[in-house]
């Protein structure tokens, strides 16, 4: 059975409906950093989300190759997840999608160095013809966050998002978003094939205790 990161870390990819609090642990990911409208047909974030899953399945299939990786083992490839922020901007907005910064991820295994990331850039623009050269070895030390099961249209996150916010503010925490710290999205629904109202996104803050902000 292929290891999948979905069940065998379930705290961070399958949270409830409801507010929880983890502490995240660092981790590697492919990333791709862009600026724009992800809606936009053929746009930067959809072709960024296009190098990133190429070099993942590279790296997933090199068992198969003359690459052979340190302590590889067979895995499901783990789900597209994205930072967000706007310059100049307090939280989201919704309504002005061009400004949105981001940094759209997917998580590597431990097992995979940056010099195994650098052969399958390398590989994937070979074998798929396509510029991978603008993926990075991205590695994110979350640590303390708040996070939440959103369901429904990216659009309706403001309403998780203020229960995420009321949740810190009965529990003595407070947001803490910095240039380094963002607003984070995993995406366990391919929106492409599942209805709006049934789209799964895991909603993550980082935060602090209120009295460390003294």
């Amino acid at each position: 059975m292929a290891f999948d990161f979905k069940k065998e870390y379930k705290e961070f990819y399958m949270p409830k409906s409801t507010p929880e609090i983890v502490n995240v642990p660092a981790a590697n990911y492919i990333a791709v950093r862009g600026k724009g409208d992800p809606n936009q047909e053929d746009g930067a974030y959809q072709q960024a989300v296009g190098i990133i899953y190429a070099i993942a399945y590279t790296i997933k299939m090199s068992y198969k190759g003359s690459h052979k990786i340190e302590g590889f083992f067979e895995y499901v490839v783990p789900p597209l997840e994205g930072f967000w922020w706007q310059d100049g901007i307090e939280g989201v907005d919704y309504e002005n999608k061009d400004s949105f910064n981001w940094i759209s991820v997917i998580r590597l295994p431990d097992f995979v160095s940056k010099s195994d990331f650098d052969w399958a850039v390398v590989e994937a623009t070979k074998k798929k013809k396509l510029d991978c050269s603008s993926a990075e070895f991205l590695t994110v030390d979350e640590g303390l966050c708040v996070q939440i099961m959103h369901i429904g249209p990216f659009d309706d996150e403001p309403a998780s998002v203020a229960i995420m916010d009321k949740y810190l503010n009965e529990n003595g925490y407070i947001n803490d978003m910095t240039a380094s710290r963002l607003h984070h999205e995993i995406y366990l629904s391919d929106a492409r094939k599942v209805e709006l109202s049934k789209l799964r996104t895991v909603i993550r803050h980082p935060i602090k205790r209120l009295n460390e902000s003294e």
